[in-house]
């Protein structure tokens, strides 16, 4: 193994989570019927306990997070045949980041981006504003939570509340993009459907930081969840013997108060980093298990390429700064080899252009969103 193949050195995602042994025993010893037709016994546990968990009425398994996003206003648009809806996100979300062109191809919607308080919130006034300009179609306000370009800051109710208000005044559906939810929990140290409470659905991921090899769930009414349950089936989301892969989903639920380890190992980071010259670490209130560090002079692919170099892996941002994302696999070790790495690569930058700085917004974008960019543009013509 080459040190830049190092899982303990990959700090791009939590998705870079492995199945241990135990969820490779599950996934072997599975109880399987066949979803689509509804009989898969160990699907049905995993989404009766994560509908408990969440406090909603049911929950269903979509094979990603990505999906669950999709179904999600459009089973809020109401029964086939029903307008598409528009969705009202933060500028920043992974909504409107990435996932928007799947959202406007795939589900017809208007996707209306709005400007974020530095803590991830969309902007209550410029969220009240566009939902009084109301379009007739049916509209859906998403908050993100943790929000992801605010460094995984972690919202509270009271602040998903501030959103449902108008939401709910304006006739709008409110859902939450809790992909790291769990992470909230424990930073916040509070239950799940608590945070869940103020949305009307809320999506679920299993296979971020609690380790499971796929899935992600959708939660909600029993009505609300029944559309979602016939959509994803139109959009060939529909699994048959999908209980290999809720049997490690279950034991990552039994895992949430082991994420207080990699909110821990980001905070040693994040202090590591921070002490190094030339190097600026971003804060956020209610820190999770991200660290975004800026090196000063570099752009952000540029920096990810040359960490790379030293066997750390990092995802580099248009906002300036390149991610770490603690998991599991990631120890104090991994900590001291991460912020030797950055040490080693600020020292190749020299003094002046540290002093003048690098203007984030005009940095290049990072390849995987060039990518993406590059194919939506050959789509569109």
């Amino acid at each position: 193994m080459t040190p830049s193949d190092a899982p303990h050195l990959d700090f791009r995602s939590d998705t870079r989570t492995l199945p241990d042994t135990p969820m490779r025993a599950a996934m072997a010893a599975a109880r399987v019927g066949d979803d689509v037709y509804g009989d898969d016994p160990t699907v049905a546990l995993l989404e009766e306990r994560a509908a408990a968990l969440l406090g909603t009425e049911a929950a269903l398994l979509t094979p990603t997070g990505t999906m669950a996003n999709l179904l999600a206003p459009l089973a809020a648009a109401g029964p086939p045949g029903a307008p598409a809806p528009r969705v009202i996100t933060g500028a920043g979300s992974h909504m409107a980041f990435l996932e928007a062109d799947g959202l406007r191809r795939f589900g017809g919607i208007d996707l209306v981006p709005v400007a974020q308080r530095p803590d991830g919130l969309p902007d209550p006034d410029a969220l009240s504003a566009l939902l009084a300009a109301g379009t007739g179609a049916p509209t859906v306000v998403c908050v993100e939570n943790t929000a992801m370009m605010r460094c995984g800051n972690a919202l509270d109710a009271e602040a998903v509340r501030a959103v449902a208000e108008p939401a709910r005044r304006h006739g709008a559906h409110l859902h939450l993009d809790g992909a790291r939810l769990a992470n909230a929990a424990v930073a916040l140290e509070t239950p799940l459907a608590e945070l869940a409470r103020p949305a009307d659905s809320v999506t679920f991921s299993l296979s971020k930081g609690l380790g499971a090899p796929a899935g992600a769930l959708l939660c909600g009414t029993r009505a609300y969840v029944a559309r979602a349950r016939e959509l994803r089936g139109w959009l060939g989301g529909s699994l048959h013997q999908a209980g290999v892969l809720a049997a490690p989903a279950l034991l990552a639920l039994d895992r949430l108060p082991d994420l207080a380890a990699d909110h821990a190992t980001a905070a040693a980071l994040a202090g590591r980093l921070a002490a190094l010259p030339g190097v600026q670490v971003m804060r956020p209130p209610r820190p999770t298990n991200m660290v975004m560090a800026r090196l000063a002079g570099l752009s952000p692919p540029a920096c990810a390429e040359r960490l790379a170099g030293h066997g750390v892996r990092v995802l580099p941002l248009p906002n300036g700064h390149v991610r770490f994302v603690t998991h599991r696999a990631h120890d104090m070790i991994a900590v001291r080899e991460a912020a030797r790495a950055l040490a080693a690569v600020a020292a190749t930058v020299p003094r002046a252009r540290q002093a003048a700085g690098d203007d984030p917004a005009g940095a290049p974008a990072p390849p995987w969103r060039r990518k993406h960019d590059d194919e939506a543009a050959g789509a569109r013509t």
